[in-house]
């Protein structure tokens, strides 16, 4: 297959996260109050963005959180309630920067982390933050806290020249995307593709290879892309799991991908790795 043509939304180097200087705090609020330290603007729970869909900062006056230097400028932010879900973040994200995506990735995650783990899971004691917001410490018991990534693997499964493709209850109508699911304790990414899509769509694979990954921060998951090969077509759907699932030709997903308004399907939205994994298999 060819090279994937883009990075995933929500990749790339996005600022730089200057790890070293997390462990100095006199450093940190040095930083803070000097004249060209910035803070990311949040509206009711996400990033407020600018009409041009770049990130909106303002003068550091709340910076709990150490986000890193955008070239000499050091950016900060505010530990704030996040939304719960992608659903409410959708239109933002479609009008979001990519140059900014990764950082709105990262200040929403690690937002909703410290939202969500105040107290020590240790002793029961309430933590605090540490080393610029990246974790968090116990004063009673010393424990130290980092935020948790849970890896999701997400596939396309492949036979005889057709995607497979599935659709979940809450998905916008007329909507198909890829099969996805939690890696488990113990198991390798292929073997949590193989079992997902065994439970799901009741069908075996074989070859399963690593595409790309993407940080998606609904609530704060690293997306596996892999793909697949079935071994053969017969389907038997997991109903709890999804509402339906169906392979589709190449012809049929380029013209989802291109809006075509015959066409079969939805595909997910451009912010999704899986749409990136469907653009590639086209191009492929």
């Amino acid at each position: 297959m060819t090279e994937l043509p883009l990075e995933p939304f929500f990749a790339g180097p996005g600022l730089d996260r200057a790890d070293a200087l997390r462990a100095d705090p006199d450093a940190l609020r040095a930083l803070s109050a000097s004249d060209g330290a910035l803070q990311l603007q949040w509206n009711d729970g996400l990033p407020l963005l600018r009409d041009d869909g770049r990130l909106t900062w303002a003068p550091a006056e709340n910076p709990e959180l150490f986000l890193g230097f955008d070239g000499e400028c050091p950016c900060f932010s505010a530990i704030e309630p996040v939304v719960s879900g992608a659903f409410a973040a959708f239109p933002l994200m479609a009008v979001l920067h990519p140059a900014d995506a990764p950082l709105f990735a990262a200040a929403l995650s690690l937002s909703r982390w410290h939202c969500n783990h105040r107290f020590c899971s240790n002793c029961g004691h309430s933590s605090e933050a540490v080393r610029g917001g990246w974790s968090r410490q116990c004063p009673s018991c010393v424990a130290e806290h980092f935020p948790r990534v849970d890896p999701v693997v997400i596939m396309l499964a492949e036979h005889d020249g057709r995607l497979l493709l599935g659709r979940q209850p809450q998905y916008p109508a007329g909507r198909y995307s890829a099969l996805a699911g939690f890696v488990e304790v113990g198991e390798t990414l292929e073997a949590a593709v193989a079992r997902e899509l065994f439970e799901e769509a009741g069908i075996r694979v074989r070859n399963v290879r690593y595409v790309a990954s993407q940080p998606w921060p609904f609530p704060s998951s690293l997306m596996i892309g892999c793909h697949a090969e079935a071994e053969y077509s017969e389907l038997k759907i997991d109903t709890a799991e999804l509402e339906d699932a169906r392979w589709f030709t190449r012809d049929e997903v380029e013209a989802a991908l291109s809006e075509d308004p015959l066409a079969l399907f939805q595909p997910p939205p451009k912010a999704a790795i899986a749409r990136t994994l469907l653009e590639r298999w086209v191009a492929s």
